[in-house]
């Protein structure tokens, strides 16, 4: 039985297929890369601003306690009449 070899132009069109190939899996792998970065950063976002949340929650539900409302003055720079601010 004889085998028939494949011409030039075959192998030349299976080596640019295969460099195709090769290509886009290189350009895949980084887009998941960039991807995989942005989730995290978005996942990091998220966790900072359920935390701020729950920092809001917990002065709304204790609003009625003088700790809280005194904290929260002084955050915002209010003083008792007989203090000294240093700086």
């Amino acid at each position: 039985m004889r085998v028939k070899r494949t011409g030039i132009l075959t192998k030349i069109v299976i080596a640019v297929l295969l460099l195709y190939g090769v290509g886009s899996l290189v350009w895949l792998s980084g887009r998941e890369a960039k991807a995989r970065a942005e989730l995290a950063e978005q996942q990091r976002y998220r966790a900072e601003l359920a935390s701020q949340v729950d920092k809001l929650q917990y002065e709304i539900d204790n609003s009625d306690d003088p700790e809280v409302k005194e904290k929260l003055a002084r955050e915002d720079g209010y003083v008792y009449p007989d203090e000294q601010i240093i700086n």
